[in-house]
């Protein structure tokens, strides 16, 4: 048979496979999630805290960083998903993502995508900030396979060496977002438009 027949097929085996999504993220209703604000909550509801917020650190108000709600009965600020790289609508599993705190502005008058700045002292924990949409590295929505479901968010550095967001106590006993060991269990809930906070944000914890 001739040779290009070959050649064409398995090209096309390659881009089938490349162009194929994960399975597409649920928030805890079960429903897929498209577009819209989710709020990021503790996949076990209790004694670990609530959702996400802002706060600064180090005495200084800007950069602020991603934060975690000491009370499980606080939301927080919902987030955003943007830019997955795939031809999808709904936000996939595994796959390279944006994450943006849904907040009208902040004192720090910027963006607040997550990234991950460089870690002020060597051993300190590389926590994660809000900032200016980052251009090589991504976030990742994994999930967790167990009889309890949810999800794990991880750092992908380049968009390849991927690394487990989790919840790191700092030295003020301030619950932040950073790359950690042991992930830090998720379940998303859908917010209302009507609840994102238009205040400019400084700190909430």
């Amino acid at each position: 048979m001739n040779p290009m027949f070959y050649f064409l097929l398995a090209l096309t085996a390659v881009l089938v496979v490349t162009a194929s999504p994960g399975e597409p993220v649920l928030d805890i209703n079960g429903d897929i999630i498209f577009d819209g604000s989710y709020y990021v909550l503790p996949r076990i509801f209790g004694p670990a805290g609530g959702g996400l917020t802002l706060s600064p650190r180090g005495g200084n108000n800007c950069p602020l960083y991603i934060g975690q709600e000491y009370s499980e009965v606080k939301r927080g600020i919902p987030v955003r998903f943007s830019d997955w790289r795939t031809k999808v609508a709904f936000v996939p599993e595994s796959t390279n993502l944006n994450i943006e705190m849904d907040v009208k502005a902040t004192i720090c008058v910027q963006s607040t995508y997550w990234y991950v700045p460089a870690p002020d002292m060597v051993f300190e924990a590389a926590f994660i900030a809000a900032g200016p949409k980052p251009s090589n590295d991504f976030f990742q929505i994994k999930k967790i396979e167990d009889s309890i479901g949810g999800y794990k968010i991880v750092f992908c550095f380049n968009g390849e060496d991927c690394v487990d967001v989790g919840i790191f106590v700092d030295k003020h006993g301030v619950r932040r977002l950073a790359l950690a060991s042991t992930p830090f269990e998720v379940v998303f809930v859908r917010a209302s438009e009507t609840k994102t906070s238009s205040k400019p944000i400084m700190s909430i914890i």
